[in-house]
């Protein structure tokens, strides 16, 4: 574990990574990539996510199979695996695939930040959707997590239907592609990632703070895509479970974001 502050320049971004004690909680990092953070890892509790959309992130893992089941998880886009730690803590035993672009951001990542004692993950570098169609053929994942896009820019070859047929094809009868959007105001690229979800997939929720339905900030809205209609508990779950103020849409709720 770092004892201050160490950095690695990605040679595809152009960019230099940085990972730093998080000074205000013990034995806890954060990841930052061009100087905008990217990830907090807390290594000694995996299990307390400190950034809010991720923390939605891991309710919804929590809903992708019975409490404590291990999973086969496959995460495109790696920045500090926090995830991956947090499903390593809470479902011992699943086995993990990271897909990230940037090999000098996975090397350094662990080796700066060890992962658990017993993580079965395997790292892949490469393009997301590339990647995804070199795993073998009979390969099925119980949850998806696509956490790339970050504004109105995200790859176009991703933010698209064909690749989230892609992903459905990947996973398991009852498995879920979780997608987290960065977006500006306006919700341009969470309105088509609506309707290229509904278009893959039997149906889509979403979940993020309550403010940000209303398009007036940037921030993060986490879309779901399930093989079966949405389940109604989960939406007073999800909300029950926060961050807060939380909000949730399925159905006809989230019909004013498609298109």
């Amino acid at each position: 574990m770092p004892g201050g502050r160490e950095s690695r320049f990605l040679r595809t971004s152009g960019q230099h990574a940085s990972i730093e004690p998080d000074a205000f909680t013990g034995g806890s990092y954060v990841l930052s990539i061009g100087g905008a953070e990217q990830s907090h890892v807390n290594l000694l509790r995996p299990e307390e996510i400190f950034y809010e959309y991720l923390r939605r992130i891991g309710h919804l893992v929590d809903l992708a199979a019975p409490v404590g089941t291990p999973v086969r998880a496959l995460h495109l886009g790696a920045g500090a695996l926090t995830l991956a730690r947090y499903i390593q803590d809470t479902r011992p035993g699943s086995e993990q695939y990271a897909v990230e672009l940037e090999r000098e951001l996975l090397d350094f990542v662990l080796r700066q930040l060890p992962l658990p004692e017993g993580t079965r993950l395997q790292t892949v570098t490469g393009d997301a959707r590339e990647s995804l169609a070199r795993f073998e053929t009979g390969l099925r994942f119980d949850v998806v997590i696509l956490d790339i896009f970050s504004g109105p820019d995200a790859p176009a070859h991703l933010a698209c239907s064909g690749f989230y047929r892609e992903v459905r094809d990947r996973l398991s009868p009852t498995g879920m592609l979780i997608v987290n959007v960065g977006d500006e105001p306006g919700l341009t690229l969470v309105r088509s990632q609506v309707t290229a979800m509904r278009e893959a997939m039997a149906d889509v929720g979403a979940l993020a703070e309550a403010g940000m339905f209303e398009g007036r900030h940037p921030g993060n809205i986490i879309l779901a895509g399930t093989q079966t209609p949405w389940p109604e508990d989960w939406t007073a779950e999800l909300t029950a479970l926060g961050p807060h103020p939380a909000k949730v849409l399925a159905g006809l709720d989230l019909d004013p974001f498609a298109g």
